[in-house]
């Protein structure tokens, strides 16, 4: 199996100073031990700080209790049920902290036309290198997205010697329509949109609140964020899967797992994403806490009795606001093959 693609040393959790990006667990028991969550599977034991972790990443074979969730959900770390090193997402839970800063600079961009504007240039010119989209008009934008895909379905044929009649596809049931490769090309697409909903989720950003697309539950998660990836990822994948005869939708699945996993792409979206919401030079913060909205100065101190306050506008407290720091370490714990599992001790096989 592949190294997953934020792989360090488990044991050395507790010398890092910063929280860590995330956590992946996989084949393992998820406990609590005081304030840390204790992993247990038969080749190791790990404690983790659970207020160092800004995501836990909880993949196949892997049981929690009660008692982790809490103290996770405590810490402010959010919780993922992800595929295998993290392909697909089945369920989440809270963010990685108790701000939504991140959501609301979001919601901010997303309904004002000229900020959302940039924000598509932006995700466009990550498409096309080296070309001045500053001034293209989202008509221009999706005219040059249609003819890029065509030429690359062209490419990918002529190379793999694979036939390509046009794309088809089914909503709601991404392997069951079309033909070997237009089937894989939408089997990766859905893998790829469970690790970038995964990055979304871990963010405290909103999957709705998409720049290109509109409309959706999931516009930015799969509509916006997965398109940036999929002529470099899905695309070439699904032609090369169908010029060697492997056209199961797992064939999809575990090469793009794989590919993921070589290519460190979820690293990759968490700087995307972040950078397209809150690009260099940009004066925006994060709440380390809850706040109450004031329609004078936008927000107060929470937890506070205002009764026996000054309510001047003037001795108010101004709220900053700036995406959540992830940090840049990826820990993975993952235990052994269940078939190469030694019984306890005392016991027989």
């Amino acid at each position: 199996m592949a190294d997953i693609w934020w792989k360090a040393d488990p044991h050395d959790l507790h010398r890092l100073t910063d929280r860590v990006s995330s956590v992946y667990i996989e084949r393992s028991h998820v406990d609590r031990e005081d304030n840390a969550v204790l992993v247990i599977n038969r080749r190791e034991n790990v404690r983790i700080p659970a207020a160092m972790i800004a995501v836990v990443l909880l993949g196949p074979g892997t049981r929690v209790t009660h008692g982790a969730i809490r103290l996770l959900a405590d810490s402010g770390t959010a919780v993922c049920w992800v595929g295998e090193q993290g392909v697909r997402l089945y369920a989440a839970g809270l963010g990685p902290s108790r701000s939504s800063g991140l959501l609301h600079r979001q919601a901010w961009l997303v309904t004002r036309p000229k900020e959302r504007l940039n924000v598509a240039r932006a995700m466009y010119a990550m498409r096309f290198p080296g070309e001045d989209v500053t001034k293209a008009t989202m008509q221009q934008l999706r005219g040059k997205e249609g003819t890029r895909f065509k030429k690359l379905y062209q490419e990918h044929s002529r190379r793999t010697g694979v036939p390509w009649n046009g794309r088809v596809y089914k909503t709601g049931d991404a392997f069951a329509a079309g033909d070997d490769v237009n089937r894989l090309f939408s089997a990766a697409n859905t893998a790829l949109y469970g690790i970038c909903h995964a990055v979304i989720v871990g963010l405290g950003a909103s999957p709705g609140l998409g720049f290109v697309h509109t409309g959706s539950a999931i516009s930015f998660i799969i509509l916006d964020v997965a398109d940036l990836y999929k002529a470099e990822y899905t695309l070439p994948l699904a032609f090369d899967l169908a010029a060697q005869g492997l056209t199961e939708e797992r064939d999809a699945r575990v090469a793009l797992r794989d590919r993921i996993a070589d290519t460190k792409l979820l690293s990759r979206i968490v700087t995307d994403v972040k950078a397209l919401l809150n690009p260099p030079g940009t004066d925006f913060d994060t709440p380390e806490t809850s706040a109450l909205w004031d329609e004078h100065v936008g927000t107060v101190a929470a937890g506070t009795n205002w009764s026996a306050q000054d309510t001047h506008p003037a001795t108010r407290s101004h709220l900053d606001l700036s995406p959540a720091a992830l940090g840049e370490q990826h820990i993975a714990i993952v235990g052994p093959e269940f078939e190469d599992q030694a019984p306890p001790p005392g016991q027989q096989p």
